[in-house]
C-alpha cells in the first residue's frame, strides 16, 4: 500500500491519502454524537476493546494521568495509527468528561486534520532538505524529522494543555533518529506525549520499549472486521464476509482493499496466474521467475506472496474437511478440486518454503534465485 495504512493525522498541513477516508469516518462519528443528547465519547474503533478501555482509564481525573509515550504493536492495517489517533483526539479534546466528545472545538480541528498541537511523523522516501514525502513502505525516520519534533516540543502548547506527536513506524527509524528521540524520552517536557507505532517489540531499540506503555494489538476477528465494512463502510454482505476472511485480522487492509478500484481484477488474475502455474512445466515457471526478477517490485511481490499463502493454507483446510474455514470462500470449487489432487506433505511443504522464501527477500539474497526455488517447488497437479 503506498502510504495507506491504518491511520490519519496532520503533517506541516498534509493530510495523507487514507487519512481522507478515516476521516470521513471520524466525522460521520461526530455528527452522531452531536444527535446524542448525552454527547457520548467517539472513538472510531472496532475491536480493540482492552485497549480503548485502558487508554480511556488515563483520562478520568480520579487517575494518575497519561504516560509520557505510548507504544502501540501489531502487523501492518492492524488499527495501531487509528487508535493512537483516537488516543490524541482525546488528549487534546476540551470536554470535562466523555473525551473525546466529537464536537468541541479541539475535535473539529482534529477531524480536519488542522489541531496546532498535533504532529504527525511519518517515514520519507528523502530527506527533508530534497523534498521527501511521507512513505510508510519504503521510507524511514530520519534524523533531521527528529532535531524538527525535538524543537516543536520545547514549545508550549498553542490551545491545549498538552501537545502529543504521533510517530508511524518507529521500526524504520535510523540510528541519529531512535538516538534523538530516545533523548527526548528520557527527559520529556511536562506537556509532551509521544504516540509510537512499530510492527513488533524486536524492530525497535529496547531502551526505546522500556521507556513507552506497550499496547501489542493483536489481529481482529472476522465477525468484527464483517460487521465494521457493512456498518463503517456500507460494504455489501457478500462483499464484507470476503473481505473480512483475507484481511487476516486487519481491518485496515480490508478498508484499503475495499477502496482499490482494481484489487479484486488483480487478485483474480493473480490467482488464475498461480494455477496455470500449478499445471506448467519447469521452463513455463522459471520464465515466470525471470520476469518477476527482472520487473521486481516489493510492495506488488510481497502481496503476492501473501496471496499465494493465504490460498496454500485454504488448500490444506480442504484437505483436512475444513473448507467452510477457508479465506477464499469464492473460489471453493478449486480448493476442493486442489485439495483431492494434492498430498497433505505437498502443500505443508510448500507453506514452509513460502514462510522461509518471504523471510530471505525482506533482507539481501539472491532475488532470483529464491524466485526460482519459490515457482520450481510449487506442487504441481492439471487439476487445478
Amino acid at each position: 500500500m503506498h502510504n495507506a495504512h491504518d491511520g490519519l493525522g496532520h503533517v506541516d498541513g498534509r493530510i495523507t491519502p487514507v487519512c481522507d477516508r478515516a476521516a470521513a469516518v471520524l466525522k460521520s462519528n461526530i455528527m452522531s454524537a452531536a444527535s446524542s443528547p448525552a454527547g457520548r465519547s467517539v472513538w472510531p474503533i472496532y475491536g480493540h476493546e482492552w485497549a480503548v478501555h485502558l487508554l480511556q482509564r488515563t483520562l478520568d481525573p480520579q487517575a494518575a494521568g497519561p504516560r509520557h509515550a505510548y507504544l502501540f504493536l501489531g502487523p501492518p492495517q492492524v488499527g495501531k495509527s487509528t487508535l493512537a489517533r483516537s488516543f490524541a483526539q482525546a488528549l487534546l479534546c476540551s470536554a470535562e468528561q466523555s473525551r473525546p466528545c466529537g464536537v468541541c472545538r479541539a475535535c473539529g480541528l482534529m477531524a480536519r486534520g488542522s489541531h496546532p498541537d498535533f504532529r504527525l511523523v511519518q517515514p520519507l522516501d528523502k530527506p527533508l532538505d530534497k523534498e521527501g514525502v511521507a512513505d510508510r513502505v519504503n521510507g524511514m525516520l530520519r534524523g533531521e524529522q527528529a532535531t524538527e519534533l525535538i524543537q516543536e516540543a520545547a514549545l508550549r502548547p498553542m490551545e491545549a494543555q498538552r501537545k502529543v506527536f504521533v510517530i508511524q513506524e518507529a521500526h524504520t527509524a535510523n540510528p541519529t533518529f531512535a538516538n534523538k528521540l530516545l533523548k527526548t524520552l528520557e527527559e520529556p517536557p511536562d506537556h509532551v506525549i509521544l504516540l509510537l507505532t512499530a510492527l513488533d517489540r524486536g524492530s525497535v531499540l529496547p531502551t526505546i520499549v522500556s521507556r513507552c506503555q506497550v499496547l501489542e494489538l493483536r489481529p481482529l476477528p472476522v465477525p468484527v472486521i464483517e460487521r465494521a465494512l457493512t456498518e463503517g463502510w456500507q460494504v455489501e454482505t457478500e462483499e464484507a464476509a470476503l473481505l473480512a476472511r483475507l484481511a487476516n485480522g486487519r481491518l485496515g487492509w480490508a478498508v484499503t482493499q475495499r477502496a482499490d478500484r482494481e484489487g479484486a481484477g488483480r487478485r483474480h488474475a493473480q490467482l488464475e496466474q498461480l494455477r496455470q502455474l500449478i499445471a506448467a512445466n519447469r521452463v513455463v515457471r522459471l520464465d515466470f521467475a525471470e520476469q518477476l526478477a527482472a520487473g521486481r517490485d516489493n510492495q506488488q511481490l510481497f502481496a503476492m506472496l501473501e496471496l499465494w499463502a493465504g490460498w496454500w493454507r485454504d488448500v490444506l483446510l480442504a484437505q483436512t474437511g475444513c473448507l467452510d474455514a477457508c479465506c477464499n470462500i469464492d473460489q471453493r470449487s478449486v480448493l476442493a478440486r486442489q485439495a483431492a489432487a494434492l498430498s497433505p506433505l505437498a502443500v505443508r511443504d510448500y507453506l514452509y518454503t513460502l514462510q522461509r522464501l518471504d523471510g530471505y527477500l525482506h533482507h539481501t539474497v539472491n532475488t532470483r534465485l529464491a524466485l526460482d526455488i519459490l515457482v520450481l517447488r510449487l506442487p504441481h497437479t492439471t487439476a487445478a
